[in-house]
């Protein structure tokens, strides 16, 4: 087996493994956990302290396999603007989506104004985080677009001058 092709398989299983356990976890704390422990102030922030090794290791699993994975498929999709603008948007969006769990984690004092309202925010999360899912499949659905060979191509018109 190509070790290339290894590498490729294993990143790409990283990363879609990574976004199955952190969207998949944090659905599980939003929707189930949470809301039963609503009065358990300190069982909640237990919980918190433990998700956390999963946020912070996924965020840092999602930056090493997703620039692994767009360096390898720039070369396929060059001179194609509609893949480059959804995946850009993408991973603005996935910055965000790490800001968010990033927050909802975290200890500091500036961003428990999120950790308060973690109901809202973790669904926002959710929200973008099916976003991303959802452009993710139609980049890959979508396929390669035919290229445009100088023989087919359509020749360019003059402007009237």
């Amino acid at each position: 087996m190509d070790v290339n092709f290894l590498i490729s398989l294993i990143s790409r299983w990283t990363h879609i493994g990574t976004a199955i356990v952190l969207t998949g976890g944090l659905t599980a704390l939003r929707f189930v956990v949470f809301p039963v422990l609503a009065g358990h102030p300190d069982l909640v922030e237990s919980i918190r302290n433990r998700w956390k090794k999963f946020v912070h290791g996924g965020i840092a699993l999602f930056l090493i396999s997703g620039f692994y994975n767009y360096i390898k498929a720039m070369p396929q999709h060059k001179g194609d603007p509609i893949y480059h603008a959804v995946v850009g948007t993408k991973i603005l969006i996935g910055f965000a989506v790490f800001f968010f769990a990033s927050v909802l984690v975290g200890r500091s004092a500036g961003t428990k104004k999120f950790r308060d309202d973690a109901a809202k925010w973790s669904l926002v999360t959710l929200l973008l985080s099916a976003l991303i899912i959802g452009m993710s499949g139609f980049v890959k659905v979508r396929g390669l677009p035919e290229k445009t060979t100088p023989a087919t191509a359509e020749p360019a018109k003059e402007a009237n001058p």
